[in-house]
């Protein structure tokens, strides 16, 4: 088994896909240039041919409903949006079309077509170049959306998006591209909605996706040397997400941190909360901690984007402040309250 980096694997994944299946095709906005995708696409439209690999108009909407049309019509095809905050021009052929079709036609039709989409900050973009609007997309029913933290993953999870036969949302992380991990060289499938513990744990755990899993990772590396031993759930998929992996992990260590790089409010972070308080409450010791940005616009200066982004240590500062709490004191009168109000009842 060889090393790539994560843009490798997913530039290799493209090119076993499309060396496979006929049916695959690439389009969108740079696919012919490396400032849009980095190496994750490098000159794929010299080996496969620009009739499979279509540079495409600055037109979102067009682009990913024309897409969504070959899907329909039995093609494998895969949209590429350079910017994430820049798909929200797609919305309409995602959200009402892809996600709805199987649905409105009772699982006659389907809708296989994979929408890749790259998160990219920092670098003093701003706001209108920085925002990790995943959490949308994980609302809709329809979608599968998934992220992939490592370069195994990331190949991976492409193959198996693809071979889904319905509407996946891809998701990557420009901060990623350059790790790297070993990736096998024949094609392979992560299954789409299973998580993986990347570390064992028994004090807390940390659950998060993308590049905050790896932050992750850093974070319960440097919690060890204190003397806490955190578990780390790297969700790789949002939509569905492992919720019985996150629950077991919660029912062993009492304590939650859910970190997203993303805005705190109706966020991933707030939705697994919210699930961990409705069926695992009881195993709790202490309040959930979230670890995400703040809800305010990217800024455009260096200083407030050391600021504005969060990563290891603000990982490591929510587990020690959830470690301070008392076992169990803060819920007790919550749950006594509970039980009074069932028995009323």
């Amino acid at each position: 088994m060889r090393t790539l980096t994560y843009a490798q694997a997913v530039r290799e994944g493209f090119a076993q896909l499309l060396a496979t299946d006929p049916r695959v095709f690439i389009i969108g906005q740079g696919v012919w240039s490396p400032w849009y995708a980095g190496t994750s696409l490098k000159d794929l439209d010299k080996e496969f041919g620009r009739d499979r690999v279509i540079d495409s108009p600055v037109s979102e909407n067009a682009t990913t409903a024309a897409a969504v049309g070959a899907a329909l019509a039995g093609m494998r095809p895969i949209v590429f949006h350079p910017r994430l905050d820049f798909m929200l021009l797609a919305v309409d052929p995602i959200v009402n079309q892809a996600a709805n079709w199987s649905y409105l036609f009772a699982g006659q039709v389907h809708v296989p077509v994979v929408i890749r989409a790259s998160i990219n900050r920092g670098g003093e973009q701003g706001a209108q170049h920085s925002q990790a609007v995943q959490a949308f997309f994980m609302h809709v029913p329809g979608l599968k959306v998934v992220m992939p933290a490592t370069a195994y993953d990331a190949k991976g999870l492409l193959i198996a998006a693809v071979n889904d036969g319905n509407p996946v949302m891809y998701i990557d992380d420009r901060w990623l591209y350059d790790v790297a991990d070993a990736v096998p060289e024949s094609m392979y499938e992560v299954p789409i909605g299973s998580g993986a513990i990347r570390r064992a744990g028994a004090d807390i755990s940390i659950v998060a996706a993308s590049f905050m899993a790896r932050e992750a990772v850093k974070a319960a590396e440097i919690l060890a040397e204190r003397g806490i031993d955190a578990e780390v759930i790297d969700l790789r998929s949002i939509s569905p997400w492992d919720r019985e992996l996150v629950f077991n992990s919660v029912r062993k260590t009492g304590r939650l941190i859910v970190a997203d790089a993303a805005w705190k409010t109706c966020g991933i972070a707030a939705e697994i909360a919210a699930a961990v308080a409705e069926e695992a409450f009881e195993s709790l010791k202490a309040p959930i901690a979230r670890v995400c940005l703040p809800d305010l616009p990217a800024p455009t200066s260096l200083p407030l984007e050391k600021a504005y982004y969060v990563g290891a240590e603000e990982i490591v500062a929510a587990a020690e402040r959830v470690l301070t709490q008392k076992e169990k004191r803060w819920a007790t009168g919550s749950r006594s309250l509970i039980r009074k109000h069932i028995t009323a009842d």
